[in-house]
């Protein structure tokens, strides 16, 4: 959550809307996704350990989904570990650095489409949740 909330205020920053653990097409879930006002699709893809990283092998399948990829950690994690054909964030909890920018991979029209339409609809849905439990009755 420390990284994650760092990367947050970041992208938040830099104008991305960004939404938490969205699911995929291909059944896996991104960490992090962000959506440009350009449209541009970024997968942020977090790691805390040296052990994370070298147990997960899931993130490759990232790559089709985004025009972007990057990875984000924190102060403790050596950084040679990540990959130089990905964009590289560092986060303290209270805000992240762009350390490397992440490579441009274009997406196809139709996943574009299709991505930001799941994006918009789990923003959408997660705004609903929110309002109502934010205004559920109190029951005895």
């Amino acid at each position: 959550m420390l990284v994650r909330r760092g990367v947050q205020v970041l992208l938040h920053d830099m104008r991305l809307a960004v939404l938490p653990e969205l699911a995929l097409a291909n059944g896996r879930r991104a960490d992090l996704v962000g959506l440009s006002e350009k449209g541009e699709i970024w997968i942020i893809e977090i790691k805390s350990s040296i052990e994370d990283f070298r147990v997960d092998r899931k993130w490759p399948d990232y790559r089709a989904y985004c025009d972007r990829l990057f990875f984000a950690t924190h102060p403790d994690v050596p950084l040679d570990i990540f990959p130089e054909d990905c964009g590289l964030l560092l986060s303290d909890g209270y805000g992240a650095h762009l350390l490397r920018e992440a490579p441009e991979h274009k997406l196809p029209p139709a996943t574009r489409k299709a991505v930001t339409l799941d994006f918009s609809r789990s923003a959408a849905q997660r705004l609903m949740m929110a309002e109502w439990a934010a205004h559920a009755p109190v029951r005895d």
